[in-house]
């Protein structure tokens, strides 16, 4: 069984998590050290074999957890936060258990990707999880070019001290005017969310900031000069209330059309009486 444990707040455990870790006969643990951390803040006590298991010793690990569960055994798997398998130690032992035939589920929890993605202000429509990029700067940079064109938003993990780096090669790639949210200690009393171009994030960045960071950055922009689509959406909007500049300003955003000739053509089609107010 897989679980999600919290990403920062102790108290966003689910009821659900304190009964699984209280029932477990095994609890396999990216750090044990973290586990038991884990365990005092929620006031539980198990009687569970505790193992660890991390990037490391997945391969040795993964066989005996299996003939744990084979043997009828509640075998549990937690990461130090947020769900495993998500950039984290579980893929491994879940692919293991079903080619053997076992039931595999999981308690779900707090997740630092969707918690950044629903903070930044960015599309949320489409979606994909990157996760953590090289750390040597070519095979960073290489990957980043791979994704100039992808549409989705795109949500990365990055370590705070390659920060800089990171955002200064993602403005390289993609553009120093795509917009960005730079997610710092998500749930814990110090959270933070810094938005903007890349350009300037990378300056912000270049104090490194502590703690996990989670970065979302904005898709590529529509390759199209549908102009009239646009200015679709911009009516739209107007229409149920919003004002034209605000309207041509969201729009601009999601399709990367320029805001000013966006607005200039806002503007031509109010004058001709096409629909906007």
């Amino acid at each position: 069984m897989l679980a999600g444990t919290p990403i920062g707040d102790a108290a966003d455990a689910s009821p659900a998590l304190v009964r699984t870790l209280t029932e477990a006969d095994v609890i396999a643990a990216e750090d044990t050290r973290q586990l038991q951390l884990l365990l005092r803040r929620l006031g539980v006590a198990t009687d569970a074999q505790v193992v660890s298991y991390f990037e490391g010793n997945e391969a040795s690990r993964t066989p005996g957890l299996v003939e744990a569960m084979a043997d009828g055994q509640v075998v549990v798997l937690v990461t130090d936060a947020g769900m495993p398998s998500v950039s984290d130690p579980g893929y491994r032992l879940v692919v293991a258990a079903i080619e053997a035939g076992l039931r595999v589920t999981s308690v779900p929890g707090p997740s630092a990707v969707l918690t950044a993605l629903a903070l930044s202000g960015l599309p949320v429509d489409r979606f994909c999880f990157e996760g953590f990029l090289p750390r040597k700067a070519g095979e960073r940079r290489r990957q980043l070019a791979g994704l100039a064109t992808e549409p989705r938003t795109m949500v990365f993990f990055e370590a705070p001290h390659r920060l800089a780096e990171f955002l200064s090669d993602a403005a390289d790639a993609l553009g120093v005017d795509r917009r960005a949210a730079v997610c710092r200690e998500l749930t814990k009393p110090y959270e933070q969310v810094v938005r903007g171009p890349l350009a300037e994030l990378a300056d912000w960045a270049s104090e490194p900031p502590r703690g996990e960071v989670t970065v979302v950055i904005q898709g590529a922009p529509q390759a199209t000069d549908d102009w009239e689509s646009a200015l679709d959406r911009v009516r739209v909007r107007v229409n149920g209330g919003a004002r034209l500049s605000e309207a041509v300003a969201e729009v601009a955003r999601e399709t990367g059309l320029r805001r000013k000739g966006l607005y200039e053509r806002a503007l031509a089609a109010r004058a001709a009486g096409e629909g906007t107010k």
